[in-house]
């Protein structure tokens, strides 16, 4: 957007009271992840949410947001704040400076990813946490307890979320983001989120397992992407009535014919984490799905992508040091090591990066239907008198009726860590 323009200038005097405690001075476009699901809902489109793992990751996705001038959304998740060289401290400072640097216009949220909670404590401890982080300037939260048996993760949601403030966005989960298998159903869904609106608590997105996975599918062992998007358009009709939408997770390795269809199945979030990270790292990817190509059993590094190779033959010493099959998924554990090195490459390195990543970036947002939508978030925030977000959404169902005994029962984990 133009920065100069009176639309921009009127978001910036709205944008939520956290982002204006820090940021009151600068003209970046840090908006409500409510706005922003607003938007994607108004255009009838998918809002693109990038993992930053590192920060380059950040300026190729504004650029892209801005050349196409779509609202998008920033995130990172618990875990990855504690491998990553991208945190939860430095990631809104990485947003200024890049941001900054295309002269602002960009039109983006910080989301908080996967925010775990595995038990009570944990309740209590994200109370603290995330007051540091929306003090940092994070603008929506994705509460997931879907570790938990379902009434524990309706009851653990219910706290947390309606501690947040209610201009920000929100994201809730049921059913874990571990594959093709056991799929989230209708009847836990509408549990979750009828629960949810009955105590005055309205998500903006519903994350279900529905056949995505987190990171790089092996065809060697079998993997192949498999989103069952008729489970997911059942589970979207029947939370449509609450204002509830889809988040789609783990949409690296999915086909981009594919994933330009989502919106039909009532998705408005889409996900994508290891795809940018196999960029900047130069992995040999698949052009149609991000997908990581292996060969002999191995990531094959390309010369003319990503880091340089030198820096790569030390990614794979580490990993090597540390046991990691040289195509696991743990080389996201890499990143906070290497994040300066990264940082520090030369620059023609750095600049063909942050091209490839705003390059995958436009191309999602394009199969998203997301270009204009910062347009969208101008508009909508016109519309209100100040920096307040909340959705107004009617109560719809009576607390009574949500209790353990009338619970699914489903849910709880496999022993597994799915939680990115």
């Amino acid at each position: 957007m133009d920065v100069k323009s009176k639309a921009y200038q009127e978001l910036l005097k709205k944008r939520p009271l956290n982002v204006q405690a820090r940021f009151a001075n600068e003209e970046m476009g840090l908006v409500s992840g409510r706005d922003i699901a607003a938007a994607a809902k108004k255009c009838d489109s998918i809002v693109l949410a990038a993992n930053a793992r590192h920060p380059l990751v950040v300026k190729g996705v504004l650029r892209a947001a801005k050349k196409k001038n779509a609202a998008v959304l920033i995130e990172l998740a618990k875990s990855e704040s504690t491998y990553c060289g991208s945190t939860y401290d430095n990631l809104a400072d990485y947003a200024l400076k890049y941001s900054t640097e295309l002269g602002h216009g960009a039109v983006f949220g910080l989301h908080v990813d996967h925010y775990a909670i595995k038990s009570e404590a944990d309740v209590l401890k994200g109370v603290g946490h995330l007051t540091k982080i929306l003090n940092s300037g994070f603008t929506s939260v994705a509460i997931d307890a879907s570790h938990l048996e379902d009434y524990d993760n309706f009851a653990a949601t219910r706290a947390l979320a309606g501690w947040l403030p209610p201009e920000l966005g929100l994201e809730v989960e049921v059913g874990e983001i571990k594959g093709p298998g056991e799929l989230s159903t209708v009847e836990e869904a509408t549990y979750y989120i009828g629960g949810l609106n009955a105590w005055q608590i309205f998500p903006d997105y519903l994350a279900i397992s529905n056949g995505s996975l987190h990171g790089t599918y092996d065809p060697a062992v079998g993997q192949m992407e498999g989103i069952d998007l008729t489970r997911t358009k059942e589970i979207a009709d029947a939370i449509a009535p609450y204002g509830v939408a889809i988040a789609q997770h783990g949409i690296s390795g999915t086909p981009l014919d594919k994933v330009s269809t989502f919106r039909k199945y009532g998705i408005r979030k889409g996900n994508v984490a290891t795809l940018f990270q196999n960029v900047y790292f130069g992995i040999k990817m698949d052009p149609d799905t991000g997908n990581a190509i292996t060969e002999g059993g191995t990531y094959t590094k390309e010369a003319d992508r990503g880091i340089s190779v030198e820096l790569w033959e030390k990614i794979v010493a580490a990993a090597d040091e540390k046991g990691m099959s040289r195509k696991s998924g743990d080389y996201k554990k890499l990143n906070l090591p290497f994040a300066e090195m990264i940082l520090n490459e030369p620059q023609p390195i750095i600049d063909r990066i942050v091209d490839e990543i705003e390059w995958w970036a436009g191309r999602f947002i394009d199969a998203f239907g997301a270009e204009g939508t910062a347009d969208a978030v101008a508009e909508i925030m016109a519309t209100r008198p100040d920096h307040n977000a909340a959705p107004d959404r009617k109560v719809l169902c009576e607390r009574k009726d949500f209790r353990k005994d009338n619970a699914p029962g489903k849910g709880g984990n496999d022993g597994k860590n799915y939680d990115d």
